[in-house]
């Protein structure tokens, strides 16, 4: 049994349920946001050693979570608690939840991808530019501050090279595309006193390259979003964008394989920019990162990799390494 930890309308579930489907393996859906009203748990200890784990799932399944294979920690989402509570009562029904699921996953026997513990800290942008220096890649001159003098001397420093600015993460319902400092933002650098900011050197006359890891599986595209209608962030203009497989060369692909195990994760989505000299630029690293769209434009078998990585060794006959 493989148990899924996302929500019903995850497109990535679901394309990966449907590999597992015809891998013949099995596999549940849990959505932790539904665990106060819907779902629920019911866990026994004690008995000369005996541990009775049970999770009751929509329509009445139940499932022995200790008796799980692999879980998928994909996008769990957060316990939304009765809103008809009081706030105080409904922060304290989210930590009991909390502490009893996390308490429960840590005792489970199973494969995880990934570890909730190394995805969520593998998640810090700050932490990741420093392993990816330590695995060997090269990274943009880059400065986090709050402090809008060392800002300013930052970006006098840079000169006419042009500079980004990011944010750490995107909040609900908003797109935060990477994008360049100009004269307003200069304008208002006063306000980088109130959070920090990500600078970073833009790495110009470049080809994105998202790598993404399932297992001992590497699967490379390349995005040529030079000539699309926002060069400096393909996203803003995926449609626009050239994408094809490729290959990463040797060097980048141990680089890559040391930085995923550096950081002790299973799965993860990394974004590098190749340039015409061919060096391959470290940007950032998603331990959640979405391949659909990769997929699908490149007809690389991504959901099968996932698929396979969770139904476990005796599953991927032949898996090896590939773009």
């Amino acid at each position: 049994m493989i148990l899924v930890l996302s929500h019903a309308a995850d497109d990535h579930a679901a394309a990966v349920g449907a590999e597992l489907d015809r891998e013949g393996a099995a596999w549940a859906l849990l959505d932790l946001r539904r665990l106060p009203s819907r779902p629920s748990l019911a866990l026994g200890y004690g008995g000369r050693g005996g541990r009775d784990f049970r999770l009751f799932l929509e329509g009445g399944r139940a499932l022995r979570p200790d008796r799980v294979a692999a879980v998928w920690w994909r996008r769990p989402g957060s316990f939304a608690p009765d809103p008809a509570m009081r706030p105080t009562h409904r922060d304290f029904a989210a930590q009991e939840w909390h502490q009893a699921t996390h308490g429960l996953w840590r005792a489970l026997p199973a494969r995880w991808v990934n570890p909730p513990g190394a995805e969520q800290a593998a998640s810090y942008k700050t932490w990741q530019l420093a392993a990816a220096q330590d695995a060997g890649f090269r990274v943009p001159r880059t400065l986090v501050t709050n402090d809008p003098a060392r800002a300013r001397d930052f970006l006098r420093a840079q000169g006419r090279r042009p500079t980004v600015y990011k944010a750490f993460h995107g909040a609900p319902g908003e797109r935060r595309w990477v994008r360049l400092v100009g004269r307003a933002e200069r304008a208002l650098l006063e306000a980088v006193r109130h959070a920090p900011v990500v600078f970073q050197e833009y790495v110009g006359d470049a080809v994105d390259v998202r790598v993404t890891v399932a297992g001992t599986r590497l699967f490379a595209t390349a995005v040529d979003a030079r000539r699309s209608a926002y060069p400096v962030d393909f996203r803003a203009d995926w449609a626009g964008a050239r994408v094809e497989p490729c290959r990463l060369p040797s060097p980048v692909e141990g680089r890559v394989r040391s930085l995923v195990r550096r950081m002790g994760l299973a799965y993860a989505a990394l974004d590098l920019r190749r340039r015409p000299d061919g060096e391959h630029v470290f940007l950032e690293l998603n331990p959640t990162g979405q391949w659909l769209g990769f997929e699908r434009r490149s007809g690389q078998p991504i959901s099968r990799a996932v698929a396979r990585l969770l139904a476990g060794p005796r599953r991927r006959r032949g898996a090896g390494t590939g773009c």
